[in-house]
């Protein structure tokens, strides 16, 4: 099940975790070269990508809401 992002704030470790309307967290790590997203590493990239669906394996698990701080665009 795909869930937009709608904010991020930053993980006890500094790295960014994209909030998404179900209520779920999902980490947004660009540690290339296993993960490629270099739009994670400045503003007007995260920025561009609210709205961007990602695909959520807890949805479709039926989990409960992550705990999360208010959401920052930025």
């Amino acid at each position: 099940m795909k869930q937009p992002i709608i904010g991020y704030h930053k993980d006890e470790e500094n790295h960014w975790v994209a909030q998404l309307a179900c209520g779920h967290n999902q980490h947004v790590r660009h540690t290339p070269p296993w993960v490629n997203r270099p739009w994670v590493t400045t503003e007007q990239g995260r920025a561009s990508m609210i709205g961007f669906e990602l695909n959520r394996r807890k949805c479709e698990e039926g989990a409960p809401p992550d705990d999360r701080p208010q959401p920052r665009v930025l």
